[in-house]
């Protein structure tokens, strides 16, 4: 096998380095960024207007109530809407925000200027509402098509009791869609009590069901219920008694604490964190320093049942993947054989009951399985029968432009990254074309400021296409290349002290996991130190 996929990774490569004050540097920050990640329980993401909304919503018992009402005033956009990114991916957020302020106002109907504050905020948002396209199209994040009809009926209903009750009104009833069905969330309860009881797959996002399920199909909650505050939330404000409901509100109330009252989309992320981190580190060298807690953390992520992301999710192929990839990084290899579960006999599903399917965790399962080979050759007549019939499953759904695109990110810089990288150096010349074609790309999009970027460029995005670039053969013979990796370089020095990345990543809504997209910068910006020296460029 011949692997290219991290030609100088792993600690050896990091002996080679030191010798510059640059390489130096390096190894200091990445030492500094895993010290960390590692002492960080929790992982460092924001908190999320769509969840602080739903929980604001869902348990006015929690301490921090000021706390979240307060991030929802003060977070609200100029045009009245909630949530990053462009306006289809505010319609999400918008919504939770609206439901919660007008439920805040329902157990408050006092006057004064908080409520007139409140009131104020939820009329802009519904004129928010109404301004946001009809029919999309609408981005794919998590449990969409439930949770949107979901939100808009609630909302309904409690402009409707505002009505009835003589209030004044607040702005006009929002409309599901289009794109969206009214009945959706009706559907999947009729599935689940069908299933005789909730799948696992949707306890993530549980809220949307919650309220349209009998009380005996209702999960009980071990800590965070699918890992989210919101769902815990909907659980808890559900009925049901027994001993998890302590502790379901205890690991809620933790979560509050840790962000200030506020609360992300996941908690926690940690596994997910420390395995991309690991990752994008591991491809310009390691700092020896760090080598041993990474070992640390795959002893302890590493199972032959396969990993999850989170302990309330379930266990997925691509955790599973990013597992054994950095293991084998590490050089602390780990047998892939958990993968097999989700191998459909095409691809890998990211998880079972998987819908559609996620390129970038193919690609990571491609990674894993080559970077494996490097260990232990003789496997090779058990992996790379899989490894040509994923790699094709790969290249046939490369973009015509050259690009790959994938539910988890919104950016396709990060989905064409991860393809190519695990594409490249595949013998073949299906394998060499698809490489060839996503370089093409990239050198065509890239920004007159040197950024690469789907809404405008973005230090993110930048290390993704640079990496794209790095991977193709032949990158330093060819001028255009180096001329845009040079502008890339000088780009990446200029945002180095970037204190806010935006949000990119799909959840339900847009998130931003920070540690990760720094690890992702500082790999970019050392492998482009490592290119030949300047004078030796065309």
């Amino acid at each position: 096998m011949n692997d290219q996929q991290h030609p100088d990774a792993g600690p050896a490569r990091a002996t080679a380095l030191a010798e510059r004050p640059a390489d130096r540097a390096h190894l200091a920050a990445a030492a500094g960024l895993i010290d960390a990640v590692d002492a960080d329980p929790w992982g460092s993401v924001r908190p999320s207007p769509y969840e602080t909304a739903r929980v604001l919503s869902a348990a006015p018992w929690l301490p921090g109530e000021p706390a979240r009402i307060a991030y929802l005033l003060d977070g609200q956009a100029a045009d009245g809407s909630w949530g990053d990114g462009p306006a289809p991916y505010r319609l999400l957020p918008t919504l939770s925000a609206v439901e919660a302020l007008l439920a805040v106002l329902e157990r408050r109907p006092a006057t004064g200027d908080a409520a007139d504050r409140l009131a104020a905020a939820a009329t802009r948002g519904l004129a928010a509402l109404a301004g946001l396209p009809p029919a999309g199209p609408w981005p794919d994040t998590a449990a969409a098509e439930i949770l949107v009809p979901g939100l808009v009926a609630r909302i309904g209903e409690q402009l409707d009791r505002r009505a009835a009750d003589g209030r004044p009104p607040l702005g006009p009833r929002p409309a599901v869609p289009g794109g969206y069905h009214a009945a959706a969330p009706e559907a999947v309860a009729r599935k689940c009590a069908a299933a005789g009881g909730v799948p696992f797959k949707l306890h993530h996002t549980f809220e949307g069901v919650a309220r349209l399920l009998p009380d005996a199909l209702l999960p009980a909650a071990d800590g965070l219920l699918g890992s989210s505050p919101a769902a815990t939330a909907a659980r808890l404000a559900a009925p049901g008694t027994g001993p998890w409901r302590q502790g379901a509100a205890d690991a809620l109330a933790a979560a509050a604490r840790r962000y200030g009252g506020l609360l992300p989309e996941a908690a926690p992320i940690t596994v997910f964190e420390r395995l991309w981190v690991a990752a994008a580190l591991a491809r310009p060298g390691l700092p020896p320093v760090g080598v041993p807690t990474l070992r640390r953390w795959v002893d302890h992520l590493y199972d032959p049942e396969g990993v999850r992301g989170a302990p309330g999710l379930m266990v997925d192929a691509d955790d599973t993947a990013m597992t054994v990839l950095v293991a084998a990084l590490v050089d602390r290899p780990r047998d892939p054989a958990p993968l097999a579960a989700f191998d459909n006999g095409r691809h890998y599903d990211c998880y079972i009951g998987e819908d559609t399917g996620s390129l970038s965790a193919n690609a990571h399962a491609l990674q894993a399985l080559r970077a494996h080979l490097r260990h232990h050759p003789g496997a090779a007549d058990t992996h790379l029968p899989v490894i040509r019939r994923v790699a094709d499953w790969t290249a046939e759904h490369q973009q015509p432009q050259g690009h790959w695109s994938d539910k988890w990110h919104a950016s396709p810089y990060y989905a064409t990254e991860r393809c190519v990288t695990a594409l490249a150096g595949l013998p073949g010349p299906r394998a060499e074309r698809a490489v060839a074609a996503a370089a093409g790309w990239a050198l065509d999009t890239q920004h007159p400021d040197g950024s690469w970027g789907v809404w405008g460029g973005t230090p993110e995005e930048t290390a993704y296409a640079v990496k794209i670039l790095l991977s193709t053969p032949g990158t330093a013979r060819r001028p255009e290349h180096a001329r845009a990796l040079d502008r890339a370089e000088e780009f990446l020095a200029a945002t180095a002290d970037t204190p806010r990345h935006p949000a990119l990543w799909h959840d339900k809504t847009l998130y931003a996991p920070e540690a990760m997209i720094r690890a992702e910068v500082l790999a970019a910006r050392q492998l482009l130190r490592t290119r030949p020296p300047r004078e030796h460029r065309p």
